[in-house]
């Protein structure tokens, strides 16, 4: 027969466990942590779904706009990311774990084609960029439009992803601080891009943003807004464009000058130099030490320049023409963005002030 277990017994039990005789036991019984630190988050976050979906049409003009991300997003950067062409107010944006749900202050316009657009700015909580921006266009129409432009950026001086392509109807010029565009592009890592859901007929016209500062408004000082030189005409026997090529320049980008000098005297003292003097400033001069063998690899902001080596036997920053080695003076021009191989600069003993003519 078993014995009852008494008041004392029970008491004597909970003493032992707080004194550590029945550690092995109890430990048994705890839950698991996952241990502290490890490594650090830098997978890209994705885009999981949007509602509605890309293509979609009758869409309810009451119902609201749902982004599902592949993880948890800072909400100031996303928000700051998303946009909706053309454009509306918000009555709310809530956030819902990893989906971010957004309320139009009115119901949609019928027959109307939207573009919910995502920028790649948008960033997680470990400040991981998202991998790519998305475009995703719907209707409120039964039918959605045919129209569709799509081509690629050629960019010189900036990363051509996560340019925008605005598109107008060919008689409204844009207006950069309004983001009153009828729909939008985002090119992507390769430079394509493509505008679906205009309507047709149509003529069109875009205009390509690239937000270099990243602070989603259009800055003349850092910012670029190039129109592309053609009207596209759609018509329903024609309703899609393809193959563009929109070529756009930073006319604010370094360019990349490359070259070597070439010293045959085998005269090592000193130092090998650039002497780069700027048309645009005579008053600045700028020098470049250069290694050993006389390899450069520079980048100097567009403009036209003159540009000398010399051996500076002293190291005083002076070029003493009577006594230092030199090459000939060439005059160049850098374009923005652009590459340029110089010729070898040769080195040559100057000419001794008497055999002068």
């Amino acid at each position: 027969m078993n014995r009852p277990i008494l008041v004392r017994d029970l008491l004597r039990f909970l003493k032992l466990a707080c004194s550590g005789a029945l550690v092995l036991v109890l430990a048994g019984c705890a839950r698991k942590m996952p241990p502290s630190g490890g490594p650090p988050d830098l997978i890209e976050p994705t885009i999981v779904s949007v509602i509605p979906d890309s293509g979609s049409t009758a869409v309810d003009r009451t119902g609201a706009i749902t982004i599902e991300f592949s993880e948890g997003m800072d909400p100031r950067s996303t928000l700051a990311s998303v946009e909706i062409a053309p454009r509306l107010d918000w009555k709310a944006r809530r956030w819902s774990g990893r989906k971010l749900q957004l309320i139009p202050a009115a119901p949609l316009r019928e027959n109307q084609t939207y573009t919910v657009f995502v920028g790649g700015d948008a960033r997680d909580w470990h400040g991981n960029r998202l991998k790519s921006g998305r475009t995703v266009p719907f209707t409120t129409a039964i039918e959605f439009p045919p129209g569709i432009i799509a081509g690629k950026i050629i960019a010189k001086g900036f990363p051509a992803i996560g340019t925008y392509l605005w598109c107008y109807p060919d008689t409204v010029a844009p207006d950069s601080t309004g983001r009153d565009f009828d729909a939008v592009g985002v090119a992507d890592d390769r430079g394509d891009f493509r505008i679906t859901g205009l309507d047709v007929p149509g003529r069109y016209r875009l205009w390509a943003f690239a937000d270099l500062n990243h602070n989603h408004s259009f800055e003349p000082s850092t910012d670029l807004l190039a129109p592309a030189d053609t009207t596209f005409e759609l018509s329903l026997k024609s309703a899609v464009a393809t193959g563009l090529e929109l070529h756009v320049t930073n006319p604010r980008a370094p360019g990349r000058v490359k070259g070597t000098v070439l010293d045959t005297l085998k005269d090592d003292r000193g130092s090998i130099r650039l002497i780069v003097q700027s048309f645009a400033d005579t008053t600045r001069r700028l020098l470049y030490d250069l290694e050993s063998s006389g390899a450069y690899d520079l980048q100097w902001e567009p403009g036209r320049y003159r540009v000398r080596a010399i051996r500076d036997f002293d190291r005083n920053k002076i070029w003493k023409r009577d006594e230092e080695p030199a090459s000939n003076e060439i005059e160049i021009t850098v374009e923005p963005g652009g590459e340029l191989t110089l010729p070898v600069f040769v080195l040559v003993r100057p000419v001794p002030a008497e055999t002068k003519p």
